[in-house]
Parts: structure tokens; C-alpha cells; sequence
């Protein structure tokens, strides 16, 4: 059986296997990747997952690395939840798991590289790269060329990628910004001597209704309807220029990964902490406790009394988080309910701790602001104790005011839009202990801004930072753990027990009469 005549039909039964019938490590798969950041890897990557969804095959899609907002164009491609595949938040043995728990039942998996083929972690080698990840996963690499202005030395190019590394196998190239029949002629007889095979082959064209800004592409939150198209048209010009039965082949290709797929109820106990450097005594009086104490004195959720209420802000305001964070809260034992800070005036009834992602208030300033009775709901819930986790965007809502607007007025802090952009890994070591860690705990993240908080720390840090430069960030203050630090909670599991068991101590939650 073709690609062609799984059509309109799911793939259960047909030559191209079933997800459901097969271990999630064994799942075929691609990652995409390419030389350099803008060569069109998100374009092709979505494409092949709009493209092979359209023919009936249940596609798992992930990001490599901690982006945020091309899982959503992933997951409105692919009609599933986009995951982010990060070795260095997570830890490298955790790659595979993760990639088996998202990738469950499904016929395809599309990863989509992050940057060049080969570049990772400042300073830590191949550590979250997308050749790190493809090695983990044993999956072939589909390398996206810009070929404008260039013939015969796409040839050269490919094959210095193809060398490199004997570990990462480049299965084929898809050649993209071709401007002319002849233009494509003569890089495919290039290729011909490189004996890598063309998979592809897409023409110079004006983007794909995927506006940009600040902080990259704007969220499939904020244009849903444009964002559809965007997706359709990207789906249509691969398959129109690509060989996809040659890529399902080269996907099939992939080695098993073995092992057991990731679960969140499992990994609250069990899961080992990824290897940190050695820590350094450089924040407080404490030594550092070893990352695994967040997982002391497991306890079970069915010995909680009752399911705490944990309220995570969504919507067009909020769009930033890893789908593993619910995940992990539900298997701790709460009830997750998510709302929006744009639209609603009230915290869901019985809210006893409240997380707050990241996104984009600066974008919606006026109409987070202008929410008053929010805004007073989630001071009070801050005032009465309860834990709240905030992180970047968060911590904007949470500050005193963002670029002269009245937000929370939890943190005594003034936040604003700044020119310059904040962004890399960052090691990291809790100053305090909080609703989130115990003092000492180590955890790794990642800043991605373009605002500043003043002042940057609380009298109560939240973070000693360790990279690029050594400072303390945050605000850790009664129940409120406020921090431009994005985390993985799958890397730190123990955090979202630790955060769950402190609101169902916590009797002052919203709707209650506690104080």
C-alpha cells in the first residue's frame, strides 16, 4: 500500500504500521534540522506533519530545545500535543522516554531541530543540540539547505554536515528557496555526487503567514484563524515538493530506542536527576543539597485529603509552558484548571495554588491591566499564603505595574520592555527555600525576554545563576515563587509534588474564608 491510499483513513492495518501495535521507541521517525537558524526548518517540519497527517497517519511532533511557540504550530498540524525534547533542562537519559510518552500510538514522529545541526549549550559540547537528539533517538536526519544563491557548493555543504559526525546519520536533504527549474537542476546534479539523496525540493516564496516579533513568531494563540491557513499552505508546499514515500521509508529506517516511555505518576518518585556540574557554595550560609531531595519523603496523591485546585493561567496572554507541567501536577494530586487572564474576572472557585507561565503580558498590558477584579483575586490569593509559581510572564503580571500599567502589585518591583534580548541556559541553585525547592536544590532553565524587573531580586531571592554571569534573581515571598527562569518540571519531577502538597496545606485559598 502508497502513502496515497492511506488518505482519508487511518493507517491501522496498513503497510505502514500502527502506533498502537508497536513500542513508542520503535515509532519511525525524522528530525529536521538544518545548517544554520532561518534556512526553513519550521516550515518544513510543520509542512511534513500537516502533510503526512492529511494522508491518515496519527504524527507525534516535538521541538528540540525549549522553544515554545513552534509546538503550536506543531500541534496545529499534527492535531496533537507539541513536545519539547531538551537535553539540557532535562537531563540526556530522559530524551528517549519523553520522546516514547509523546509518541505513544502514533504511526509518524516529526522532531524539528533547533538552530545549526550541530549546535547546543554554550560551552557544553553537543549537550541540546539537534545532532545530541538525533543520536539519543537513533533517527535519521532530513537536512532543510537554503540553496538561494548557491549551486554547485550545496554539494560541499552537505557533505561537511554529512561528515562531521560519523554518529549522526543525514538520511537525505530537502532543498529549499530554489528559485528556478534550472536553478533546481543544477543542485540536484550536484547532489548526485554527494550521495546524499534529494528528499525535496521547494521554491523561493514569500513566507507563510507566520508573522514575526519580538520573540519570534507570534503565537498560534493569538491569529487561531490565520494560523490554520498558515499551517495549510505549509503542508501543501511539501507536499507538492517533497518525495513523502521516501521519507516514510527513511523514517522507518530509525533504530529502537528501547526503554519504557516517560510517565508522570511514576516519575514523582522514581526518576533520577540529570548530572549537574559540581556545585558551587556561592549563595547563603546553606551547602547545597543534592538535586534529589525535591523526591524525599514520597508521598502518594491518594494521601492527600483532597484534590487541591491549582489554577495555571492560559489564553492568548499566557501561551508558554511544557505540556509535562500538568501532567506531573495532576499525577501529584491536583485538580488542574486552567483560565484565562484576559477574559476572566475571577480565580476558578476553590483555588489553592496558582501557576503563572510565560508569554507575552507586554503584548496585552491594557487588557490585563484593565481586569481589575483579577487582579485583586490574585493579590488576595498571594496575600492569604497559597503557593504561586510565575514564571517570566508571570512575573511581569505579578510585579507592581508593567510599562506603567497597573499589574498585580504582588512583587514590589517595576517590570518594562527593554531593546536588548535575554536568552541562553542558565544553571541554577535555589537561594531559599520556596513553595517550589528546598535552599540548595539545583535545577537548570532558560531566560527568553526582552523586558526588565526592577529590582531583579526580592529580599528573598528566588535563584543564584551561575551562567553567563553569577547573580541572584527573583522573588520567593510568603507562598510566591516569582523568577524569569523557565524551567522543565520533568527534569525536576519532585517540584510539582513539593508545590501540590503545599496547597493542600494551604486553607485560604480563593473562594475560601481562611486568611
Amino acid at each position: 500500500m502508497s502513502l496515497g491510499s492511506a488518505s482519508g483513513a487511518s493507517s491501522s492495518g496498513s503497510d505502514f504500521g500502527s502506533g498502537s501495535g508497536a513500542g513508542s521507541g520503535s515509532v519511525p521517525r525524522l528530525v529536521v534540522a538544518a545548517p544554520a537558524s532561518g534556512s526553513g526548518k519550521t516550515t518544513v517540519a510543520t509542512g511534513l506533519m500537516a502533510a503526512f497527517a492529511s494522508r491518515g497517519l496519527a504524527v507525534s511532533p516535538h521541538k528540540v530545545g525549549p522553544d515554545y511557540i513552534d509546538p503550536g504550530y506543531h500541534s496545529l498540524a499534527s492535531g496533537r500535543v507539541g513536545r519539547n525534547l531538551d537535553s539540557y533542562m532535562c537531563g540526556p537519559e530522559l530524551i528517549a522516554p519523553l520522546f516514547a510518552h509523546g509518541a505513544r500510538g502514533c504511526d509518524l514522529a516529526v522532531v524539528e531541530g533547533v538552530m545549526g545541526l550541530f549546535d547546543g549549550a554554550s560551552g557544553e559540547g553537543e549537550l541540546a543540540s539537534t545532532a545530541h537528539v538525533a543520536k539519543l533517538l537513533r533517527a535519521p536526519v532530513v537536512l532543510v539547505v537554503d540553496a538561494s544563491s548557491q549551486s554547485r557548493s550545496v554539494a560541499a555543504l552537505v557533505h561537511g554536515f554529512a561528515s562531521w559526525d560519523p554518529g549522526v546519520r543525514i538520511g537525505g536533504v530537502i532543498l529549499n528557496k530554489v528559485a528556478s527549474d534550472r536553478h533546481e537542476a543544477l543542485l540536484r546534479e550536484a547532489m548526485d555526487q554527494s550521495g546524499v539523496p534529494v528528499l525535496g525540493a521547494l521554491r523561493r516564496a514569500e513566507e507563510v503567514g507566520t508573522p514575526s516579533r519580538h520573540l519570534g513568531l507570534v503565537p498560534v494563540a493569538e491569529r487561531r484563524a490565520e494560523a490554520v491557513a498558515a499551517v495549510a499552505a505549509m503542508g501543501a508546499r511539501v507536499r507538492a515538493g517533497c518525495d513523502l514515500e521516501a521519507l516514510f521509508a527513511l523514517a522507518r529506517s530509525a533504530g529502537d530506542v528501547g526503554g519504557g516511555a516517560w510517565d508522570a505518576g511514576e516519575a514523582l518518585t522514581s526518576s533520577p536527576p540529570p548530572p549537574l556540574p559540581d556545585p558551587i557554595h556561592a549563595w547563603g550560609p546553606r551547602p547545597l543539597a543534592p538535586r534529589i531531595a525535591l523526591r524525599a519523603r514520597p508521598q502518594t496523591p491518594d494521601g492527600l485529603r483532597n484534590a487541591p485546585v491549582v489554577a495555571v493561567a492560559g489564553g492568548s496572554a499566557f501561551t508558554f509552558s511544557y505540556a509535562e507541567q500538568a501532567e506531573l501536577l495532576a499525577a501529584a494530586g491536583a485538580d488542574v484548571v486552567t483560565f484565562d487572564p484576559l477574559r476572566d474576572e475571577q480565580l476558578p472557585d476553590g483555588t489553592r495554588g496558582l501557576v503563572l507561565g510565560g508569554g507575552f503580558p507586554e503584548v496585552f498590558g491594557p487588557e490585563l491591566s484593565a481586569n481589575e477584579p483579577l487582579r485583586k483575586a490574585v493579590a488576595a490569593l498571594a496575600e492569604s499564603g497559597a503557593p504561586i509559581a510565575a514564571e517570566c510572564a508571570g512575573l511581569l503580571y505579578l510585579s507592581r505595574e508593567l510599562d506603567g500599567l497597573p499589574m498585580c502589585g504582588v512583587i514590589d518591583a517595576e517590570a518594562r520592555m527593554d531593546a536588548r534580548l535575554t536568552l541562553g541556559y542558565r544553571d541554577a541553585v535555589a537561594v531559599s527555600d520556596s513553595s517550589l525547592a528546598e535552599a540548595g536544590t539545583r535545577m537548570r532553565g532558560h531566560e527568553f525576554h526582552r523586558t526588565v524587573v526592577e529590582p531583579g531580586a526580592g529580599a528573598t531571592a528566588a535563584w543564584g545563576l551561575r551562567t553567563p554571569v553569577r547573580r541572584v534573581e527573583g522573588f520567593v515571598q510568603r507562598g510566591v515563587h516569582a523568577s524569569y527562569l523557565h524551567t522543565h518540571w520533568a527534569g525536576s519531577p519532585g517540584v510539582a509534588r513539593r508545590f501540590v502538597e503545599r496547597c493542600a496545606g494551604n486553607v485560604g485559598g480563593a473562594g475560601s474564608t481562611g486568611s
